[in-house]
C-alpha cells in the first residue's frame, strides 16, 4: 500500500488489488485533501478510470463538449482520445480504480465505445440504488484502508466474462510492452482471428480500435519520457518516437493534450514551481 501525507494538499492511498481483480486493475486508491489546482487537464491516455465520489460533486468536459457537467455519486471513463477537463470542489474526497486499458469491460453493462468521450456517472453503470448504498458504507467506514477493500468486493461481486478478453488483453499488453511503435499488422493476431473481429472486441472492450491504443501508447510513452527541465529539441523527440514529420507529432500532440508542444512544457514547469513532490504531478496539468 502507498500513501501520500497531508504535506502535499492531500491524503493518497492506494494499493493493488487481489485476485482475480489484479489482471484487470492497476490499483485502487482513497483521494482526500484540497486539489493543487481548481481545474485540471487530463491527456488521453490508455487507462480507464472509475471513481465514487463521497465528497462535493465535481466538473467534468469531455470530448467536443462546451460546457462541463456535474457529477455527483462518481463517474466512469473509458480510453479518451482526447484530452479531458476535471474540476475539482474546494476539497475533495473519493475513492477510485485505475484500471488496465481492458480492465473496465468487465464491470460494464454495454460496449466500451457507447462511452468513448462521453464519461457516465456510476448510477448510470450501476443503478441509483446501488451507488447510494456503497456511498453510504464508503462514508462510514473508518479509514482508507476499509473504503478500499468495500470497492474491491463491490468490483469482485460484479466482475462478469467478456468475450474475446484474452485476445483484446494479450494484443494490448504486446502494444503496451513497444510503448505502442510496433505495426499491428505485426502482432500475430491474424492467425487467431480476423482483423474485423479484432477491431469489433477492440472497441467492445476498451472502446477503441488497436490502430487508435497504440497511438495513445506511442504518444503517452514519449510525452512522459521527455525532462521538461532541460532544454528540449523537438524534431529530435518527434523523431525518436517514430513520427513522420514534426508537424504530425504537433498536430497529435494538440488531439491528446489540448495544448502545444510549448505550451505543455510551461504548464508542466509551472506545476513542478508551484507543488513539488505532489501525488498528482506527471500527467494531470494545471488548466487556470
Amino acid at each position: 500500500m502507498r500513501a501520500a501525507g497531508d504535506d502535499v494538499g492531500v491524503e493518497y492511498v492506494s494499493r493493488v488489488p487481489r485476485p482475480p481483480l489484479e489482471g484487470l486493475i492497476d490499483d485502487l486508491y482513497y483521494l482526500e485533501g484540497a486539489p493543487p489546482y481548481s481545474r485540471l487537464i487530463l491527456p488521453a491516455a490508455p487507462a480507464p478510470l472509475l471513481i465514487v465520489n463521497v465528497g462535493m460533486p465535481f466538473l467534468i468536459r469531455a470530448g467536443t463538449a462546451v460546457e462541463a457537467a456535474e457529477y455527483v455519486d462518481g463517474c466512469v471513463v473509458t480510453t479518451p482520445t482526447r484530452a479531458w477537463e476535471f474540476s475539482y470542489p474546494p476539497r475533495t474526497r473519493s475513492v477510485g480504480v485505475h484500471f488496465k486499458p481492458w480492465g473496465l469491460a468487465p464491470f460494464l453493462p454495454m460496449p466500451a465505445a457507447d462511452l468513448c468521450d462521453r464519461p457516465a456517472t456510476v448510477a448510470q453503470i450501476w443503478g441509483q440504488a446501488a451507488i447510494a448504498e456503497l456511498r453510504d458504507r464508503l462514508t462510514t467506514a473508518d479509514a482508507p484502508h476499509e473504503m478500499l477493500t468495500l470497492l474491491e468486493d463491490e468490483l469482485t461481486r460484479r466482475l462478469r466474462e467478456i468475450d474475446g478478453l484474452d485476445l483484446v488483453r494479450q494484443t494490448s499488453s504486446a502494444i503496451a510492452a513497444t510503448g505502442g511503435a510496433v505495426p499491428i499488422s505485426d502482432l500475430g493476431v491474424a492467425g487467431r482471428a480476423s482483423s474485423t473481429y479484432v477491431a469489433r472486441r477492440f472497441k467492445a472492450v476498451i472502446g477503441v480500435t488497436p490502430k487508435r491504443l497504440a497511438r495513445s501508447y506511442r504518444f503517452t510513452s514519449t510525452v512522459l519520457a521527455i525532462d521538461v527541465a532541460a532544454p528540449i529539441d523537438w524534431a529530435d523527440v518527434a523523431a525518436r518516437a517514430g513520427y513522420s514529420d514534426q508537424a504530425h507529432f504537433v498536430h497529435e500532440f494538440r488531439e491528446f493534450t489540448g495544448l502545444t508542444p510549448t505550451r505543455y512544457v510551461e504548464v508542466r514547469r509551472r506545476f513542478l514551481r508551484d507543488h513539488p513532490g505532489h501525488v498528482l504531478d506527471g500527467w494531470p496539468l494545471p488548466a487556470d
